[in-house]
């Protein structure tokens, strides 16, 4: 039997034909509800009306009301007959919700065995940014699950090709902890939970968007590139639309923090740090791209009608597309313009608590070819990981 950490074969029927808004709002979604019908969160460990005890399965991405086996001592999901215990992590400053098959002889979930290193607990303020860096990850991971991409641990599973976090905190006098991709392992310096010191950050670096999810998202975007264009059909189509990557990476650093970006940065580019070098770029629109899915998902998983907004936006046709023959195209054009008319009543409502805008991007015809490319990036991989 396949474990927790795999998506079942089952998903694979869904995602691999054309779907409609709403059948990649049901993949997607983040409603939940138990089944005495209190609406449930992601995070959430137990009902707070009928006091259900609640677990992730990351194969299904939902959350269940689980019952415990007086007998075996074994948990239960409603719906499956194979027996489940908790994540290690659960009762840990992780606070992690997933289930395991008890069969398995690992005793952490899918998204814990990613932690090579994690920060030094005995720090209080260590615990509470581990506490919030794992719900950043595992959000991370259910989506990456959801999309139907490969999620292998580095450590346990796939050495060559796998993935791995490293979770580390700068000590005092240096040297810097600096976030980033190398070779599978991605490094995230913890104090990016922390609040202030990622607003300070966000200022000083004139970003209009900065957050924990979005540092995750473009990290394992870099991964994704290793994986999926690397020495694979998709790396010259890679080069002619976001250019060659074997630029120097150095001289583009030391370019972009000299002079800054080009003046017209936001007529081909999602941010200004994409204009840095193919590798940025790519990064940042598989994070774009990744934002557009999770969220819109979550949108129309709670009944948002984005169609009452059509018209309030111009909306992009096929001109715009990267494949515009593709079967898909007209998919990703209602996608792409429902997400549109969703940022457009997201900023507002933003504006209107006099707040920050929600989504403080302007999409170019540039970009939305760049994301469409991500796409069919994405769905070959699901397709090839279904054979």
């Amino acid at each position: 039997m396949a474990d927790t950490l795999q998506v079942l074969d089952r998903n694979f029927d869904v995602q691999l034909h054309e779907e409609s808004l709403d059948e990649r709002a049901a993949r997607h979604t983040r409603a939940y509800r138990c089944r005495c019908g209190n609406p449930l969160f992601f995070a959430n460990t137990q009902c707070l009306r009928c006091g259900t005890q609640l677990g992730y399965l990351p194969d299904e991405g939902r959350i269940a009301a689980i019952d415990q086996d007086p007998a075996t001592g074994a948990w239960h999901a409603e719906g499956r007959s194979e027996p489940l215990k908790f994540c290690a992590d659960r009762h840990s400053g992780a606070a992690c919700n997933w289930m395991v098959f008890a069969s398995n002889p690992s005793t952490l979930c899918v998204a814990c065995r990613l932690n090579r290193t994690i920060p030094d607990l005995s720090d209080p303020d260590n615990r509470l940014y581990w506490a919030a860096i794992e719900q950043a990850k595992r959000r991370l991971i259910s989506q990456l699950l959801s999309m139907g991409l490969p999620v292998r641990s580095k450590i346990t599973e796939d050495p060559e090709r796998g993935v791995m976090f490293d979770f580390l905190r700068s000590p005092k006098g240096g040297p810097q902890v600096m976030t980033g991709h190398a070779s599978g392992l991605i490094t995230i310096n913890v104090e990016e939970a922390d609040d202030a010191k990622r607003e300070a950050i966000r200022h000083a670096m004139r970003e209009p968007y900065r957050a924990l999810l979005g540092h995750f998202r473009h990290e394992i975007g870099h991964y994704y590139w290793d994986r999926l264009i690397w020495d694979s059909k998709w790396l010259e189509p890679f080069r002619a639309l976001f250019g060659d990557e074997r630029s120097s990476y150095a001289d583009a650093l030391k370019r972009n923090y000299e002079q800054g970006p080009p003046a017209d940065w936001a007529q081909r580019y999602i941010s200004s740090y994409a204009t840095m070098h193919p590798w940025e770029d790519w990064a940042e629109t598989w994070a774009h791209y990744m934002h557009v899915i999770d969220s819109l998902g979550t949108a129309l998983g709670y009944g948002v009608n984005l169609a009452r907004n059509e018209g309030r936006v111009a909306s992009f046709d096929r001109s715009a597309l990267y494949a515009p023959q593709d079967a898909s195209a007209d998919r990703f054009l209602e996608l792409l313009n429902s997400w549109l008319r969703l940022t457009l009543l997201l900023n507002e409502l933003a504006r209107s608590m006099g707040q920050p805008d929600f989504y403080p991007f302007v999409m170019s015809a540039p970009v939305v070819a760049k994301l469409q490319f991500v796409q069919l990036v994405v769905a070959d991989a699901r397709a090839q990981s279904a054979l």
